[in-house]
């Protein structure tokens, strides 16, 4: 695959005719300010970094043009070049280019030229980078499951000169197998979408489906979506972003689905000098694109036309503005995620780990006398920052306003909130912790199984770091039976260590952060599998005796009840 979508070759630009696609793939060569003049304004070339060089190489062409006997009539350039940026106003790597090479016009074409293909070289390496940074950032909010992405207009090659933008971080996240599908817009009127994003994910081999742009705030409500990624033709100083016609809608659907919402664009299409959204001239372009299709009327005769090439989204709904210099504008930036956004992130996380298979497990975030708990009977694995139930921590009783309920086990996490100063909770079925509290056997009494000598105990949170006493609830029918257990237990042992086992019914833990809560279970979890797969003794400890031992290096052995207690430690042997 030619990455490559503007050629310079002996005088003249070389390039895709945009317009053909994808039914035919027609290269156009332009050798005057003309030809590139009509083939931006036609959309035969389009995309904004794709326009900014074409327009350099224009200006290179009316260099030579304006040459006589090696003398170059300047004004006469300059005028050329006022003419190509007036092609379309909006996108602001038009006048950038552009801007970029007056001052070599002085010299002559070859000087032009000689900077116009450096910046025809940083293209391709800016692209990179940007999309490098977005598909980070995408991976850092989403998790680590296959991700279901959204994109509109075109952002790829053909829109740059190479790799793309908002499309190359897509190439990116399929190059680290982690793009499930990508929602593709349309993108009327003239299907931007669904002639060349289509075409470009096709030959990138990356998974897709086409959809029409009224479709996508259904997508997201139906938990198809993961992310939106999209480009822009110009970024303000405020981080409002102008794109093409159709984005600021996504944008509203995102935010309301709480999904991120991430541009992708080269520094070249930052505008400084713009301060706001307000300042932006939005080209309106004719009313034959809309009132026919494919050249046949689709409309009565003398409809009038409403038009505009772009809208702005303003830069409150934008999650993050990524350049090839990383984070430049965005909420991400400004704000720590809400709740229910960093549970609903964590969650597909741990979905794709399989410790919240299916519907099982929950997590949670304090706000102050209140809880964000995720709701019930929602798969892990597709929670969006909707799916949550905020409960008075007192009684576990939901607010008033939300149609969904929360977790079962909603009361397991009040009960931790209650005795302790956690600021979140996660209760995960983590394999080899759920394994060891259930081999345990706690059916009528909380116990405890007791761990020593090994260095992942420092991990727990504990106050020793050599002994762990990790409390095991029988896993009572009803739910809130399971928290009256904790929260007295709790309250029983102040300064326990922030982690605790429900026999056959997974483990919870809690900390300051829901990253900390989640560290303490997987550092819970890798714990428990080193003690199983080393095979050590697992002893139960209840209030009076010890009931049950088992270890698949020593024959089974019961304590009769009323038996006194062992005398000598009653702990997992393990090596350090």
């Amino acid at each position: 695959m030619n990455d490559s979508s503007l050629i310079w070759d002996d005088g003249a630009l070389v390039t895709i005719d945009q317009r053909g696609l994808p039914h035919e793939v027609r290269r156009m060569r332009l050798g005057t300010v003309e030809q590139i003049i009509d083939a931006i304004a036609t959309l035969a070339i389009r995309g904004a970094p794709a326009i900014g060089i074409a327009g350099a190489f224009g200006v290179v062409i009316a260099t030579a043009a304006h040459t006589r006997d090696g003398v170059v009539d300047v004004e006469a350039v300059h005028a050329e070049a006022d003419r190509i940026v007036a092609t379309r106003p909006t996108a602001v790597n038009l006048a950038w280019a552009v801007a970029r090479v007056r001052p070599r016009i002085a010299g002559g074409a070859e000087a032009v030229l000689a900077e116009t293909l450096d910046m025809l070289a940083e293209d391709g390496r800016v692209n990179r980078a940007a999309a490098t940074h977005a598909a980070d950032l995408v991976q850092r909010l989403c998790g680590g499951r296959k991700l279901r992405m959204l994109t509109h207009c075109n952002t790829g090659r053909l829109a740059t000169s190479a790799f793309g933008t908002a499309i190359g971080a897509l190439r990116v996240l399929a190059e680290r197998d982690a793009i499930e599908d990508v929602i593709v817009d349309e993108t009327r009127p003239l299907l931007q979408g669904a002639r060349l994003t289509a075409w470009e994910l096709a030959e990138a081999g990356i998974p897709h489906r086409l959809t029409i742009d009224s479709a996508a705030a259904w997508a997201m409500a139906t938990g198809q979506v993961d992310c939106v990624l999209v480009g822009a033709d110009r970024v303000t100083a405020a981080g409002d972003v102008a794109n093409k016609i159709g984005t600021y809608a996504v944008a509203l659907a995102a935010h309301r689905h709480g999904l991120p919402f991430i541009v992708v664009a080269p520094e070249s299409t930052r505008d400084p000098a713009t301060a706001t959204w307000r300042e932006i001239v939005v080209e309106e372009r004719g009313a034959t694109e809309v009132t026919a299709f494919a050249g046949t009327p689709t409309a009565p005769a003398g409809t009038a036309v409403f038009n505009p090439a772009f809208d702005v989204t303003p830069a409150d709904l934008i999650t993050a503005v990524v350049t090839e210099n990383g984070i430049v504008h965005g909420t991400v930036l400004e704000t720590a995620p809400a709740p229910g956004a960093l549970i609903a992130a964590t969650a597909r996380e741990l979905h794709a780990r399989g410790w919240m298979p299916g519907t099982a497990g929950n997590l949670s975030v304090r706000t102050g006398d209140t809880a964000v708990v995720t709701a019930s009977g929602l798969a892990k694995g597709e929670l969006t920052a909707q799916d949550m139930v905020t409960v008075r921590i007192a009684d576990s009783v939901p607010l008033p306003g939300r149609t969904r309920t929360p977790s079962a086990e909603t009361t397991i996490h009040t009960a931790v909130y209650r005795a302790t100063d956690a600021a979140a909770v996660v209760h995960v079925h983590s394999p080899f912790a759920t394994a060891l509290a259930t081999r345990a056997g706690a059916t009528d009494t909380p116990g405890t199984v007791r761990i020593t000598g090994l260095e992942l105990i420092k991990g727990l949170g504990g106050t020793d770091p050599e002994a762990v006493d990790l409390p095991v609830f029988p896993n009572w029918r009803t739910v809130p039976r399971i928290g009256e257990d904790i929260e007295r237990w709790l309250t029983e042992h102040p300064g326990a260590p922030p982690v605790l086992c429900i026999s056959g019914h997974g483990i919870t833990t809690w900390g300051q952060t829901l990253a900390q809560a989640r560290d303490r279970a997987e550092c819970l979890e890798a714990l428990c599998e080193l003690v199983l797969r080393t095979g050590g003794d697992t002893v139960l400890r209840t209030d009076s005796d010890t009931v049950l031992r088992t270890g698949p290096r020593s024959a089974p052995q019961r304590t009769e009840p009323g038996s006194p207690p062992r005398t000598r430690d009653q702990s997992l042997p393990a090596s350090r």
